[in-house]
Order: structure tokens, then sequence, then C-alpha cells
């Protein structure tokens, strides 16, 4: 079989894995399917709350420096021993809590748009469609400031800090701007309070100030999740009061899910980040129960009953308790 009809068979199950309707069935080395190609393109400086508090870009940029001349594995994710260039860009994000899709091409649709390179921030991703056999992008980097980028280039090389010579097909930004995360915290900070004998009243309020959220917001996630249980476990495997997975709940920094404290104040990270995000309330639930994946996906909250009923309720006990 000749380097084009390898190429050619890539991107044919790159397109097939694009089309899978679970963010899970896509997770099993799809970014693999990433160009061996580079280009470049970004955005700098701005700041969210992710897993580890105020994420800024160029914190984002400090943690891809850690593994320049990591190899350049196929379908890598292990930031030990290979990584393809959404394996790179995926590991980073969710040292921070933030979580981003498998494939290149959805991750070129993460966040949103940067108008051009004179826009570009260090942390923003810059992605190219190097290939008409498939749709979007098919290679993605990290902007890293000064005109350079990091990204994990081809099999056969290494993670690499390099300079962006090619014009990017696509510029995300997936941390808020500054002014954004400022606006979302001045209009949600909590001037309500939950509903009178809410358990764990007091956690709520507090982790909603400190991430200006509705605590009511919170507070009816976990009743939604857990029932306020906080030593539930779903069949899924996720814990305590707010249902978070293990892999979450690590890159939240939280160290015991059971603990309310920690899971609540993990919640509201998580909570901030997806509102920063995605920009509405709905799809920061929507991405809170189907992962941001399927939102991204979807392009608006995904058609899985689960998920659809779940932001229903939640958003019928914010009115209620408006």
């Amino acid at each position: 079989m000749s380097v084009t009809d390898v190429t050619a068979r890539i991107s044919q199950i790159q397109a097939q894995l694009a089309l899978l309707p679970s963010s899970s069935s896509t997770s099993v080395g799809a970014s693999g399917f990433s160009s061996v190609l580079s280009r470049t393109s970004a955005t700098a400086g701005t700041t969210v709350t992710g897993g580890t508090g105020a994420v800024s870009g160029d914190a984002i940029v400090a943690k891809a420096k850690e593994m320049l001349g990591l190899p350049y594995v196929w379908g890598g994710t292990d930031p030990e021993r290979g990584v393809d260039c959404s394996g790179l860009v995926q590991s980073v994000y969710s040292s921070f809590g933030i979580d981003l899709p498998r494939l290149s091409a959805d991750q070129a649709r993460a966040g949103r748009p940067v108008a051009s390179m004179n826009d570009v921030r260090p942390g923003d991703l810059i992605a190219w469609d190097n290939s008409s056999r498939n749709n979007g992008a098919d290679h993605i980097a990290i902007y890293a400031g000064n005109g350079q980028m990091i990204e994990a280039p081809r099999p056969g090389g290494k993670v690499q800090l390099v300079p962006v010579t090619t014009p990017p097909d696509y510029i995300r930004r997936v941390l808020p701007d500054a002014a954004t995360t400022s606006t979302v915290s001045a209009t949600t900070t909590s001037v309500r309070t939950v509903p009178a004998g809410t358990p764990y009243a007091d956690l709520f309020q507090q982790a909603a100030t400190a991430h200006g959220l509705d605590p009511a917001l919170l507070a009816a996630v976990a009743k939604q999740e857990s029932g306020f249980d906080p030593q539930a476990v779903s069949p899924a495997g996720a814990q305590g009061l707010m249902q978070l997975m293990p892999g979450t709940a690590q890159g939240l920094g939280v160290t015991n899910p059971f603990d309310p404290a920690q899971a609540i104040g993990g919640a509201a990270q998580l909570l901030d980040s997806l509102m920063g995000r995605f920009g509405s309330t709905e799809l920061a639930l929507a991405a809170y129960n189907a992962g941001p994946g399927a939102v991204l996906r979807y392009d608006g909250i995904p058609p899985y009953p689960e998920t659809q009923a779940y932001v229903k309720s939640i958003m019928s006990q914010l009115e209620a308790a408006a």
C-alpha cells in the first residue's frame, strides 16, 4: 500500500469517527488521524477559571513547553510516552480541567473563532486543513506567542517550538477573554440565595460567590445529580454530591469527590469554565452532563433524551427558585 493510499484510508476513518454519536466512541486514538503536515495560527494571554484556578494563556503555553522533545506517537495521548498533534492539545488543556474533543477537526471548532493572526494570543489553538479528503482540520497546534507555536509535527518527529510560517485555516480561543469573564461575574454573582432548607446551602453560596455563579444553579445540579447524597456513585462511576468522574475530579484538583466542600468547589470551577466556553447556562449544563465534545459535535444541546431532560429539569428548578 502506497503512502497516498494510507493517507486516504486515514482520512476515511477520521471522517467516520467524526460522525459517531458518542464522545467516548471518538476517543480511541482518533486524533492519531491528524495530518503529518504542519501549519499555524492563533491568539494572546487571557484568563479563565479552570481545574487549577485561574488559567491563563501563558499557563497553557508553559504546560505545553513541558512536553517539548516528547516523541510523536500516532494516536498517542500519553504525556510520558508520546502524543500526536491533537493528543498534545487535549493533554495540555486537560491538565487545567478543560475537556477538549479528541479529534483535531473537533478541537478546531472548540471555543470561538479569532478573526486573524493580528488578534491571536498565547494559548489559542491554530489549525490547518491540509487535505481535501477529509472535512475540517487535520493538524492543530498551540500558539506560543511571538509568532511561534508548539506542535507534535509528524511520525518520527518530536513535540517542538517552531515559527508559524503558514497562515492557519482556523484560529480558536478556548479560554474566555478577561472582559467576558468580568461580565459573567458581574451579571451572575449571586444576589440570590439557595432555597430554604437546601442541604449544604453555605457551601453552595461560598462556591457560587468565588466563581461568579448563581448558588441556586449549583444546588439544582446537586439535586439533579445525586439528590444531595454526598456518597452517591453512579453505574458509570461518577462520584459524590456533584457526580464527578474520577478523571474530571483529578483535573479539577478534587482529591476527595465524596467531600461535599471539595465536590461543590470542583463543580463550580467546571461550570464556570463551561459557562465561559459556551456562553449560556443551557449549553454549560449540557456539557456537564454529556461532555463538551457532544455539545460541539451537535452545535447545541445533544439530542440525547437524558441530556435534554437533564437541562430542562435544572432550568425549571432555577425558574422556580427565581
